[in-house]
């Protein structure tokens, strides 16, 4: 089995010496996220991740959740029920939701640790409250004033839980070919019917009710997309007053065989003229959906994170500890038998992967999640709008890059342990299999890509782009002239960062030219856009984090290790952006130029 251990050191690092999380807190308004709160929340979060979740992550792969054909029930694994109760029970439901509705009222940055040690601890549990957040969104943004009074103080106190109903058996990211209807009734009710796949926590028993956000099309609605309306649909009817009532007509029809997350009901549930109450303008649904969405997505690339965390903690200790062999420049360890494996420079080449891709993302999805603390705090108008624009950019880096980077890690992490990696009782072959789904659900790898590409750069005109491109080049110009903190520490990256953003902003340029005699050159290009753009990404986030290691009151080791780390970044996994850089100058024909009858020839 394998062990976890919440990573608060490096937490605080990039929460307090990095980002300076609890001044930018208290210029946004948030006098209650001071650093002794924000010290508390993580000690008792790691605690309850570390000694309550992570022991049931093997319990939860090898029995996973069950179903009842008769009933339509599922049965989540043992222990996942009483761990929730202690959830609820402490707090956490509520730990970033607003104050009126019964939550703490914390910043939305101030929870994505608590998300990293959950997944880190046990991905398949945190998937049944994962969703409340973003229907707690939805609902916040969308809904009626009695629907937030009715149904969020419950998802906020965790008695409920939320669930987002998009897919269906024919359609998946073409929204617009869904075929669930919404007939209105009399009494300003719907009755919704039709069948949604791959259903997160779409039934379980750990909560008395689970309110589903459901997408559907009434009766006249507009083809395609923009004939999309959103609905609340609760798996026990709710009446305006809140007074709880029968079964609604919603039922699980059957739960997933997966390859991994064995632990989280993945449902199938048929909608029977179940009652539904409308989210916000009818045929306005998918811009509520988003809201509920984009939170989701940022949510999921912490998965990525926190799975790549706990796989090299463990490859970590392993190498440590497996004697085999010898250095190649001599004994390291004479008075062992062996030296530990630790020793080898392929074993540190897939470590010290790890640990930059783990470190670095850490960094840059907090600084996401701290940008939408902004857009929604900020003093200014214009503060708020630019850093609306820098999250909707940074989301399907995060979520993307951060899953691939999960899956790359956890198979790394796999191959330290050689032989004993594949089988079950190192518990690492589970975290590769739970890792595959992240870069999966909440919309594939190639939507991300196609997303930031097409919508976030050439349909918005970059605003986001541009926004960390000048966070970049102010970076750059503050270290040239010696006034960003620890500056030294960082120089021998500035010149590389500059050499990245003046080839990204050509490279852009060049993709709209080509696009505009060809559309094909986004679908064609997006895939290594995003990843070049992920790898710049982390690039600028450790020449900020050597600089603030520099800066810091860390110890010497530490602020060593940020270099050093920093430094095999820069010279060995950077560079991977040449062969998406010369990928994407290669055009679109190189995609299209094969019949598709000639694939098979």
């Amino acid at each position: 089995m394998s062990l976890y251990k919440a990573p608060l050191g490096d937490i605080r690092f990039v929460l307090f010496d990095l980002l300076g999380a609890a001044e930018e807190y208290a210029r946004l308004g948030h006098a209650d996220a001071t650093r002794d709160v924000l010290d508390a929340v993580l000690d008792e979060a790691a605690r309850f991740t570390e000694t309550v979740l992570a022991p049931l992550n093997e319990t939860g792969d090898r029995i996973g959740c069950t179903f009842d054909k008769a009933t339509g029930a599922v049965t989540t694994p043992s222990g996942f029920r009483e761990a929730y109760a202690q959830f609820v029970e402490g707090g956490w439901t509520g730990l970033v939701s607003p104050v009126e509705f019964g939550g703490q009222g914390l910043p939305y940055s101030a929870g994505v640790p608590l998300k990293e040690m959950i997944d880190a601890a046990n991905l398949a549990w945190g998937n049944f409250p994962l969703l409340s957040h973003g229907a707690t969104d939805a609902l916040l943004h969308h809904g009626e004033d009695w629907q937030r009074e009715v149904f969020l103080k419950p998802l906020v106190d965790g008695r409920w839980t939320g669930t987002m109903c998009l897919t269906e058996p024919h359609c998946g990211t073409d929204l617009g070919l869904l075929k669930t209807k919404a007939v209105p009734n009399d009494d300003g009710t719907y009755s919704i019917t039709g069948t949604k796949i791959f259903i997160t926590a779409g039934e379980h028993d750990m909560t008395d009710n689970i309110v589903h956000l459901v997408l559907a099309k009434l009766p006249d609605a507009p083809a395609g997309s923009k004939g999309i309306s959103l609905f609340i649909v609760p798996k026990f009817k709710v009446a305006r007053d809140g007074t709880l009532g029968e079964a609604n007509a919603v039922r699980c029809g059957s739960i997933e065989h997966k390859m991994g997350i064995h632990g989280s009901a993945t449902c199938v549930l048929n909608f029977d003229g179940a009652q539904g109450y409308l989210i916000g303008q009818p045929n306005k649904g998918l811009m509520a959906m988003f809201t509920m969405m984009n939170t989701a997505r940022l949510g999921v690339g912490v998965q990525g994170l926190g799975l790549s965390d706990r796989a090299w903690q463990n490859a970590l200790r392993y190498s440590r500890e497996r004697l085999q062999s010898r250095a190649l420049s001599g004994a390291k360890f004479p008075d062992k038998p062996a030296d530990p494996i630790i020793v080898q420079p392929d074993v540190r080449r897939m470590l010290l992967t790890c640990k930059a891709l783990v470190e670095g993302g850490r960094a840059l999805s907090y600084f996401a999640g701290l940008q939408v603390d902004i857009a929604e705090r900020a003093p200014t108008e214009e503060e708020r709008q630019q850093a609306d624009a820098l999250v909707g950019f940074l989301t399907p880096i995060v979520k993307a890059c951060l899953t691939e980077w999960g899956v790359e890690c956890t198979y790394h992490a796999l191959q330290c342990f050689g032989g004993h990696g594949y089988i079950a009782e190192h518990g690492m072959e589970q975290l590769a299999r739970d890792a595959r789904i992240t870069t999966l659900y909440e919309g594939t790898t190639g939507i991300q890509a196609l997303d930031l590409l097409g919508r976030k750069v050439m349909q918005l005109q970059g605003a986001g782009l541009k926004q960390f491109l000048g966070l970049i080049t102010r970076f750059c110009d503050a270290c040239t002239a010696g006034t960003q903190p620890g500056s030294e520490a960082a120089a021998e990256f500035i010149g590389p960062l500059r050499e990245k953003v003046a080839q990204w902003q050509q490279m852009t340029l060049q993709i709209g030219q080509r696009a505009a005699t060809n559309p094909e050159e986004i679908g064609a290009a997006s895939y290594d856009y995003l990843m070049y753009s992920g790898y710049v990404a982390l690039a600028y986030c450790w020449a900020r984090s050597a600089a603030a290691a520099q800066a810091s009151t860390q110890t010497e080791a530490f602020r060593q290790a940020k270099l050093e780390t920093a430094r095999f970044y820069f010279a060995r996994i950077l560079p991977r952006t040449l062969t998406h850089a010369a990928a994407i100058s290669s055009a679109a024909v190189t995609l299209t130029a094969l019949d598709e009858a000639a694939f098979d020839a």
